[in-house]
């Protein structure tokens, strides 16, 4: 019996037939879909080529629109945030550093977790539809502590950093074949964002070995690097480095032409690009504030637009010097100055991801450039015209807390139990030679130095003393020494007494050609009276987490009405109802120290400035009602390193921590 369908009634043929057409048509449909899903994942055929005045990308013009974010200066809850106002900006390709100390705290142990997963990273970039350039390094500059260097292959008293010394590309060898296996998956012709690799960086500031930089470009081919490679100098370092077979790009602030006209004369009928287009700069320990206004930015980036240039700017988004990572200034000047905690850089994306005035003149400027990739017949990526941008992601919001009252402390004294075992030598020996960390010496944070004095007279320092000291006699406080103040009356006593030095590593050069002279603490002999200390016991105070730990659980601490010593712990809590909102703290009345919240460093303060604040983003919080460990309240630790000097002379401690009202409106 026939059937109706759609009303219409078919016989037993028609209906066989149309069984078949159906049939066919899923056939159809599903070849159709399986070629489409074969053309994306096969849709990275040709890569960044610079063949011509202009790059190109699967062919076609392509111009870089770049900035610089470091995944290791932002809490990862933070990235998509960041990215996406990248992305929002205009911008198509994102730009960061690899920080090998980071990732290789202690030689042959690696780290690609948590803040460090740079897969992630990579990863969350394609996600958005940016492209990565890729800078490995080994050597980073960044402001970053030894630009970006382990701090642990100065334990080699003959170490030539980024040589062909066989010490350090042992060590660089190790380094790649971890690092880079993880980053091959990512490149373009794998179907990843990596457009570009850099080798090295501003070698040719620093140019002390002619095989070094084919040395690095082969150790990224070999290991599988096949995207187009680049090198990145100021106009000087031009002449000394680049390397054969990667493109040269140059970095500035201000646009010289001349500058421009030598790098066409170098590389004829290639793509120019400023790798970094400084948008702001850094700022030093009791120096100035840098700011390099809208008004003098946007006309530059305007010019180099017009003369058909890529960019990069570096940087789009600075973020944080957390823990003790950031670097130190030494050139031109006669003792290095170091950084500060911040790394807003003037950026135009503040340091907390707020829109600047820079951020909307450059959106609105690069609206005209902005261009959507679309997929095309016969396998190619085209650029259509100019596209509306994205819309704006929203702020984070802020908040001002309540003032945080100090409710313990624990003297450094008394805190020396919870260090590692002391070392005893007969002569002073550097951070980096301690016998700790698995023997790979200390990184960062202070060394106590001690030993038995029975006179007293001049200290001499013999310029000895890197960075900074605060000098005790029987604990209690007698002076600093540093590279400027390097003598000290000592004042007689009777018998034998306990002569301290409290050796602060306050961040290692990152740029210029004192690299290998960087090793801290005690870095030679100490004087009295013309005759050389011997005989000390040595305490590595690293502040690592674990030594962190041992402290809060300790049950040494004393309430605030028992008059505290210094220098010395302090301890506190912040309540946190609601939401949690970022938020900037700020020390009224306080010295220099470092500040640990639930386990995270946030860096160093210090009332000298020009940085006054310490930013506290929302992620590492903890609401009242969030228990951690065994149903109890998560706290906010503040751990403070005091300068006597700043507390004891001057009485100005008055036992609070507070948001910085002045900067944050609640939202």
């Amino acid at each position: 019996m026939e059937r109706p369908v759609c009303g219409v009634r078919l016989s037993l043929k028609q209906r066989y037939f149309l069984l078949i057409c159906v049939a066919a048509a899923v056939i159809v449909a599903y070849q159709f879909t399986r070629s489409s899903s074969e053309v994306r994942k096969m849709n990275h055929v040709e890569g960044l080529r610079a063949n011509s005045s202009q790059f190109t990308l699967e062919g076609a013009p392509f111009r870089i629109l770049g900035g610089s974010i470091h995944y290791f200066r932002v809490p990862r809850a933070y990235w998509e945030d960041r990215l996406l106002k990248m992305k929002a900006c205009g911008l198509n390709t994102l730009t960061t550093y690899v920080p090998w100390n980071l990732h290789e705290p202690e030689r042959g142990v690696f780290r690609f977790d948590d803040e460090l997963d740079l897969e992630a990273y990579l990863r969350l970039a394609a996600s958005l539809g940016l492209w990565v350039i890729l800078r490995p390094g080994p050597y980073i500059c960044a402001e970053w502590d030894l630009g970006g260097l382990p701090s642990w292959l100065l334990r080699d008293q003959n170490m030539r950093l980024r040589t062909t010394y066989s010490g350090f590309t042992d060590a660089v060898n190790s380094f790649f074949d971890q690092l880079i296996k993880k980053v091959v998956p990512h490149q373009y012709s794998n179907g990843g964002p990596i457009i570009a690799v850099q080798v090295e960086n501003e070698y040719g500031s620093y140019a002390k070995d002619e095989d070094y930089m084919p040395f690095i470009k082969e150790a990224l081919l070999l290991r599988g690097i096949t995207e187009l490679l680049l090198t990145s100098d100021n106009k000087d370092g031009l002449k000394l480095g680049g390397v054969k077979g990667a493109l040269e790009t140059i970095n500035f602030q201000k646009l010289n032409p001349g500058d421009i006209k030598y790098l066409e004369e170098i590389q004829p009928q290639k793509p120019k690009m400023v790798m970094e287009y400084w948008s702001g700069w850094f700022d030093l320990w009791g120096g100035l504030h840098h700011v390099y206004s809208a008004e003098d930015m946007t006309p530059v980036v305007t010019e180099i637009l017009k003369q058909d240039m890529s960019i990069n700017l570096y940087m789009f988004h600075g973020g944080t010097n957390f823990g003790f990572m950031s670097g130190a200034f030494a050139v031109g000047i006669p003792a290095p100055k170091p950084m500060v905690t911040s790394y807003d850089y003037d950026a135009p994306l503040s340091e907390d991801g707020d829109y600047t005035t820079k951020y909307h003149n450059l959106r609105s400027l690069f609206s005209h450039y902005h261009t959507q990739r679309e997929m095309q017949p016969h396998d190619l990526l085209v650029e259509t015209a100019a596209q509306p941008l994205p819309g704006l992601p929203p702020i984070q919001k802020k908040r001002a807390y309540q003032p945080v009252i100090v409710q313990h402390h624990l003297s450094l004294w008394d805190s020396l139990q919870f260090t590692d075992k002391p070392f005893k030598s007969e002569r002073p020996v550097n951070m980096e030679n301690l016998p700790v960390n698995n023997n790979n010496g200390q990184s960062y944070g202070y060394t106590l130095y001690e030993t038995a004095i029975t006179s007293g007279g001049l200290l001499n320092s013999q310029n000895n003393i890197r960075d900074r000291a605060l000098v005790f006699v029987n604990r209690q406080y007698v002076g600093i020494l540093d590279y400027k103040v390097q003598e000290l009356p000592v004042a007689d006593g009777k018998g034998s007494r306990t002569l301290s030095l409290l050796v602060e590593n306050c961040g290692r050069v990152n740029y210029g050609k004192t690299l290998d002279e960087q090793r801290k603490g005690l870095v030679g002999d100490i004087l009295l009276n013309k005759h050389p200390l011997r005989d000390f016991i040595i305490y590595s105070l690293d502040m690592k987490p674990d030594f962190i730990n041992r402290l809060e659980r300790s049950g040494h601490w004393l309430p605030m009405r028992q008059k505290p010593s210094f220098p010395g712990f302090f301890q506190a809590r912040l309540s946190v109802r609601g939401p949690r909102k970022d938020t900037f703290i700020t020390f009224p009345g306080w010295g220099k120290g470092a500040v640990f919240i639930n386990n995270k460093n946030l860096g160093r303060y210090w009332s000298i400035g020009p940085q006054q604040t310490l930013y506290l983003p929302n992620a590492w919080l903890y609401r009242d009602n969030q228990a951690r460990g065994k149903g109890t309240t998560p706290s906010l630790t503040l751990h403070q390193r005091w300068s006597k000097c700043m507390v004891m002379r001057c009485g100005s401690w008055n036992g609070t921590m507070r948001s910085a009202n002045n900067t944050i409106k609640n939202t």
